[in-house]
Order: C-alpha cells, then sequence, then structure tokens
C-alpha cells in the first residue's frame, strides 16, 4: 500500500470541511499502512513522508525525539524538509516547550514566540504535539511548519493527535 500512497497535497486554502476530512482519510491509511510495523523509527519516517505529501502547509513535517543518554533533550528523528536543528534541550523554543510542558503548541506568528529555534529562516507559522507511547511516557514531539503564518489551529492539532494516537497506541 505504501507504494501507491501519492494523494493531492490539500491547499492552504482548504476549508475546514475539507481539512477534517482529509485528516480523517489520513488517519485511516497510516493505521493500515504501519498496521504490524514494531519499529519507531520506520512508524515516524512513514508519518512524517505522509503528512508532507497530504498536506501543501507541511513545509517541515518531522519527529525530534527524546535522547534517551540525554533525557531532557530532543534529538532529531525522521524528518521531510529542509536541514533540521539536531538538538534542543526541553523547554527550549517551539519543540522544547511541548515536550517540557506536553501541551500542543500552536504558534500561528514563529516570531512572536519568545526564544523561537529558526531551524530554517523561512518558517511563519508552526505546531507542536507531544508523542506518547502506551504508558503515557513521551517518546518524542511532532513538529510541522508552514512558510506562510496562521496555518495551523484546533483542527490540524485535533486531526495530528488522532493520526499520532493511531501511529503510536502500541510503542
Amino acid at each position: 500500500m505504501a507504494e501507491s500512497f501519492a494523494p493531492e497535497r490539500l491547499p492552504l486554502s482548504a476549508t475546514p470541511a475539507e481539512k477534517a476530512r482529509r485528516y480523517a482519510e489520513l488517519k485511516d491509511e497510516v493505521a493500515a499502512v504501519l498496521a504490524g510495523e514494531p519499529n519507531l523509527t520506520a512508524r515516524m519516517a512513514t508519518v512524517a513522508a505522509m503528512l508532507a505529501a497530504s498536506f501543501e502547509a507541511c513545509f517541515w513535517t518531522g519527529f525530534y525525539v527524546v535522547d534517551t543518554d540525554r533525557p531532557r533533550e530532543l534529538v532529531v528523528g525522521p524528518y521531510q524538509g529542509t536541514l533540521g536543528c539536531l538538538r534542543i534541550a526541553f523547554g527550549r523554543g517551539v519543540c522544547g516547550t511541548a515536550a517540557a510542558t506536553g501541551e500542543v503548541q500552536i504558534v500561528p506568528d514563529v516570531e512572536a514566540f519568545p526564544g523561537h529555534i529558526a531551524c530554517d529562516s523561512r518558517s511563519r507559522s508552526e505546531i507542536v504535539l507531544p508523542v506518547r507511547d502506551a504508558g503515557g511516557r513521551l517518546i518524542a514531539v511532532l513538529d510541522v511548519d508552514c512558510d506562510r503564518p496562521g496555518a495551523f489551529g484546533a483542527l490540524d492539532a485535533e486531526g495530528l493527535s488522532a493520526i499520532l494516537e493511531v501511529a503510536f497506541a502500541q510503542a
């Protein structure tokens, strides 16, 4: 199935209903592709690729993984996009804030976020979600950046959370 996954990228101008429908479809597609795959790296790489292929807003899409040797630090994991930051401390920038607080971060204007880390200066808005394993332990954060301001909102948080749930519920 993965070889045939080639959706049309949903444009930034999509209606909320179109966006919600695409997230629901993608959740089912992710679940089907990942069925039986136990490897976390493979799961993260697949989710990043499928998200990047599905939404025009996904300028940079990927994971920062909790470093097992440095548990208060994130290290870049599987992603789609330009070069990412290699390491981010908990509490630093949008990703580090999501890791430290355990809460979704929706940033309509990255320039207005205190301590924003500009891994790519073209990024204008961002959403970051904590990724938890089946036991509720933080294993990573999902970071999605857009080169336009205001690209993400509550609908994206809901859709991405549902995808993360099906992708990492058994992790």
